[in-house]
């Protein structure tokens, strides 16, 4: 599969250098975007443990898990990660974020593709992914590049908070 490349753009496996990157583009990406969505308090909550240095230690030089930040020249603009599940040929596809004045450049989707191609190298033969389901932006890239509504779930993520979301999936 040939990945379409906007100019200037690569993904770059996490470093642990990099670890306040990530983090940064988190922050930022997620108060802009998720504050019309979920409360304040549950997405610092959400940060602080997805970019927990733990948390991210565990991708590095992992079989199962990965996460890349996007760069155009010298200027991190995203993130994606995915993961083998428990079930066999199958991936999750856990996160895609773009800084907002990024969005609508093709940036997304060449993440998008990028995972897609690596599932494929993986014998991979269905990618899974959960989205809010209040994030309509989210779910329309999803439904325009094929995943469909496999379920509908609400995950307790601690704290008081929970995530209801949809699972999505694609059979690719």
């Amino acid at each position: 599969m040939t990945i379409p490349t906007p100019k200037n753009v690569r993904l770059e496996a996490l470093r642990e250098a990099n670890f306040d990157i990530a983090s940064n583009l988190g922050t930022t990406i997620w108060k802009a975007h998720y504050s019309k969505i979920i409360s304040m308090g549950q997405i610092d909550y959400m940060l602080a443990v997805r970019f927990a240095s733990d948390n991210l230690r565990r991708y590095l030089n992992s079989t199962k898990l990965w996460f890349e930040i996007l760069w155009q020249g010298d200027r991190p603009i995203g993130y994606c990660s995915y993961a083998l599940t428990v079930s066999p040929g199958e991936m999750k596809l856990e996160q895609i974020y773009l800084l907002e004045e990024f969005r609508g450049n093709g940036f997304g989707v060449f993440m998008l593709l990028h995972i897609e191609s690596e599932a494929h190298k993986k014998n991979i033969q269905t990618l899974i992914l959960q989205v809010n389901k209040r994030n309509e932006s989210s779910i329309a890239f999803y439904r325009k590049a094929g995943y469909q509504i496999r379920e509908e779930a609400v995950f307790d993520i601690g704290n008081g908070y929970f995530m209801d979301d949809y699972v999505m999936e694609k059979v690719i």
